[in-house]
């Protein structure tokens, strides 16, 4: 890549298929080929936008939730799986970086997931959302660090976090000590009314500063029927209106086209890398700016699992006494064993 190559991105903001799986991702791949026609070269999709943001959670009673909780797990995703493949195969067509959204299926849970594809279709980064927020806790598990990573790609060094993410400093930090030249952002969109698109606002042009990179962001939306389908009720039903902010940002805070708050359409940029320089040379947040000496970040970007390898020679000798200090897990303390 040149050393201040021009990157034309797309943030789409489109309705998902409340319905299925399977029309959401036609649309995710309709939109890919469009963007392809106009010369993106990243493309950037809502929260969680296979199949679908689970809207229902920010309205329904708990008790009622349920049914669609089920249907959420019937139609999400694996990953690999067949929605992978696809999406995958046409960002190798097109050459195109892809950042999307799902609903990850993994066995028995349910997670928040970003996934970024290169340009040669190859799935680079898989992260889960590490805390998800207020409702979304009753349908989606806990991420882990080991997500936090940016993946280099054909576009350059691109980062993502999902919504209430970016309000959490750190989760950001990690991306800007990795020098992440694109930060791709999601959010579900058509959610809490106005005041959630001017909170995007302020969020993703104070990243762009802060960690001098562009920040493409997208949000979705939802129709008049759509939010219809989900409740009959008009004053909740103006709770998945508003909270639409699809915009790309420069690193000096600026947006490069105008941003898209309503209906479906593409906001589309060319990102000059000259840019991140021009910003860097005067706040340089991870380089010239920072005072590792007095702050700096301490990450746990371990994998979180349930079952690893068991090394004694790691722990403790084999023939060493027992001690409650020194004692293996699920092992039987003796006390006499301390007895002169």
């Amino acid at each position: 890549m040149a050393s201040n190559p021009i990157v034309r991105a797309a943030a789409v903001q489109i309705s998902p298929d409340l319905t299925s799986c399977k029309g959401t991702l036609e649309k995710v791949l309709n939109a890919m080929d469009e963007a392809a026609s106009k010369g993106v070269g990243l493309i950037v999709f809502p929260e969680t936008f296979l199949p679908y943001y689970p809207y229902f959670l920010f309205v329904y009673p708990a008790v009622s939730c349920g049914p669609e909780h089920l249907r959420l797990y019937e139609e999400a995703v694996t990953v690999p799986g067949p929605v992978t493949d696809a999406v995958g195969e046409r960002a190798r067509k097109h050459g195109m970086v892809v950042v999307l959204g799902v609903n990850e299926r993994d066995h028995g849970s349910l997670y928040n997931t970003q996934l970024i594809f290169d340009g040669d279709g190859s799935l680079l980064l898989k992260r889960r959302k590490i805390t998800p927020t207020y409702h979304e806790r009753m349908v989606w598990g806990q991420g882990d660090g080991a997500g936090l990573k940016v993946a280099e790609t054909m576009a350059g060094r691109v980062g993502a976090l999902a919504c209430w993410e970016h309000y959490n400093p750190l989760a950001r930090y990690a991306l800007m000590t990795q020098h992440e030249q694109i930060h791709c952002s999601q959010f579900p969109g058509s959610l809490v009314g106005p005041v959630f698109g001017d909170q995007i606002e302020a969020t993703i042009r104070h990243h762009a500063l802060e960690s001098g990179c562009f920040v493409v962001n997208a949000t979705g939306w939802l129709t008049d029927e759509q939010i219809a389908s989900v409740t009959t009720d008009e004053k909740l039903q103006q709770a998945l209106r508003g909270g639409c902010n699809t915009a790309i940002i420069s690193p000096e805070g600026k947006h490069l086209a105008p941003a898209l708050t309503e209906g479906e359409g593409m906001v589309i940029a060319d990102l000059d890398f000259s840019l991140i320089t021009k910003r860097k040379r005067m706040m340089d947040s991870v380089g010239h700016y920072a005072r590792p000496e007095l702050l700096r970040l301490s990450i746990n970007d371990e994998p979180a699992v349930c079952r690893q390898p068991f090394s004694v020679a790691s722990e403790f000798r084999a023939d060493a006494p027992s001690s409650p200090s020194t004692a293996p897990s699920g092992g039987a303390y003796e006390p006499e064993n301390d007895r002169a």
